[in-house]
């Protein structure tokens, strides 16, 4: 494995050992940036599978070191159709996209809306609602994604339970799965469980079944 800056995208490529077998791009979520614990993990393992795995910041987060997105997210969500485009000419094979929270969110929003063809959307911590308001889901688009989605959530997530996101993934009509990080919050910070291993497991797992 080894690691290439790509300025195009404000990204970091971590490259398997071979030629690789898909693309994979993530992004991060509203508190974070390209270099969050959770998604270089992520990359490695990805990698370690054949893929080629990229980790890049959204529009916001280039603009400005530290802070909150705002406005609705179009900027970002142009960011991720762009990033989505450029993933998709670096190598054949399938195409998994998603990211963590906001990015997470942003990411399903561009696949739903049809601006980008992809095979599998991974969902790390979908902020299905604002902590303490679970009557402001976070799903309308939902039943628009037409590819394998993978949710993996920590069951003391303030942002849903686990309940709530195998409801709201049962809204979409392509085939999903929920992966359940036993006592992770919104970080998915766990001592006992490899998240990235899982993750990956689920989201080829998936990919198989569909393929």
């Amino acid at each position: 494995m080894s690691c290439e800056e790509l300025p195009e995208l404000a990204g970091v490529a971590h490259h398997p050992a071979g030629t690789p077998t898909g693309v994979v791009a993530l992004t991060h979520g509203a508190g974070g940036d390209r270099d969050s614990p959770m998604l270089q993990r992520l990359c490695d393992e990805w990698s370690r599978r054949g893929f080629l795995a990229i980790r890049y910041n959204l529009p916001f987060r280039r603009r400005r070191p530290k802070g909150p997105p705002s406005g609705s997210g179009a900027g970002d969500r142009d960011g991720i159709t762009e990033a989505i485009g450029y993933a998709r000419a670096l190598a054949d094979g399938p195409l998994i996209v998603g990211g963590h929270s906001y990015g997470g969110r942003q990411t399903s929003m561009v696949v739903a809306a049809g601006d980008a063809r992809v095979d599998l959307l991974t969902l790390f911590s979908y902020p299905l609602h604002p902590p303490g308001k679970p009557e402001r889901t976070r799903t309308e688009h939902l039943p628009e994604i037409g590819v394998p989605t993978v949710f993996t959530h920590g069951s003391s997530d303030s942002f849903g339970t686990c309940a709530e996101i195998r409801a709201a993934a049962a809204l979409m009509p392509a085939p999903h799965d929920v992966v359940e990080i036993t006592g992770a919050r919104h970080d998915l910070a766990s001592k006992t469980l490899d998240v990235p291993a899982l993750a990956v497991d689920a989201a080829l797992r998936l990919l198989g079944e569909t393929r």
